[in-house]
């Protein structure tokens, strides 16, 4: 089970990239994530309150805290990834340059969470970074003809995300992952919007190609993605989970050449190749995951 949740949290995250491509072309950033968030966001809202059995128990706090997780996993990491695609930057690129997320979340996991990583799995976070490193060589040698500080962008969405993954695990109070996907999306339906009629891109096109971009992103993005990631992350840890988005980059990659026809050569196929090892040393390494009692 965890193989096959850990298979579709793969390929639904790399969607995003995808579908951030795909509606590039009929509208902006905003515009994109105004319209994903604010109709996902009624029906959730809608569900929370015809059934409110997930919600009792929790505080105003618990839910302020899911509110920040919001605001730094979506609003924060998504705003960046559109804006970067936005700007010319490929959806491989800038899965390529998220890919240092890992080793992040997995150098802090330590003094921040007292969390045991193994040698095992360090070797894979090293490796992992290797493989990243290798198809971002090759995917920046073709260029892409957007500016250089544009592949500066994705980097503060991937310190969002971390930040976001660590809000979150040390939290004490088990909010179900319906709760924390309504607050999730609710809050960036706020931010979004705000942001969109502000600067004047709250009207959407009547292009087909922006609504077939929301429909991919909201199912497989949002649903499939999103929520995948914060149930591995319950069930198998901050390094585990993050070591899977080493695969982003490769296999966002190999979409994007299929769907896009973005480079695609032997490096980047020798960088997936590094990339599916890192993922096994670190799932077999010898020490899971699991915060240590507070003194």
């Amino acid at each position: 089970m965890n193989l096959l949740l850990s298979i579709a949290f793969v390929l639904c995250w790399s969607s995003g990239f995808i579908g951030a491509k795909l509606g590039a072309g009929s509208a902006s950033a905003v515009t994109i994530l105004m319209w994903r968030f604010l109709p996902l966001a009624v029906v959730l809202m809608g569900v929370a309150l015809a059934s409110g059995t997930s919600w009792r128990g929790l505080t105003a706090r618990d839910v302020t805290r899911q509110a920040v997780v919001g605001v730094l996993s979506q609003s924060g990491y998504l705003l960046t990834v559109y804006y970067a695609i936005q700007l010319g930057v490929s959806s491989g690129t800038t899965a390529l340059i998220d890919g240092v997320q890992p080793l992040v979340a997995g150098a802090l996991a330590g003094p921040l969470l007292h969390q045991c990583v193994s040698r095992k799995q360090w070797l894979g976070l090293f490796l992992g970074v290797s493989g990243v490193a290798i198809v971002t060589a090759a995917d920046a040698a073709a260029g892409t003809g957007a500016a250089w500080w544009a592949y500066l962008i994705p980097f503060l969405g991937m310190l969002a995300l971390v930040a976001a993954t660590f809000v979150e695990s040390r939290s004490r109070a088990r909010v179900a992952p319906t709760v924390s996907l309504t607050v999730h999306c609710a809050t960036s339906a706020v931010v979004f919007t705000a942001l969109a009629v502000g600067t004047g891109a709250a009207m959407p096109p009547g292009e087909l190609s922006f609504w077939t971009a929301i429909t991919w992103l909201v199912a497989l993005s949002t649903f499939g993605g999103y929520g995948l990631y914060w149930l591995i992350l319950r069930r198998s840890g901050v390094t585990k989970v993050n070591t899977l988005m080493f695969l982003m980059a490769p296999v966002t990659a190999v979409w994007g050449a299929l769907m896009f026809g973005e480079p695609f050569g032997p490096n980047t196929a020798l960088g997936l190749a590094v990339g599916l090892a890192a993922v096994v040393i670190v799932h077999r390494g010898d020490a899971s995951v699991r915060p240590s009692p507070a003194n």
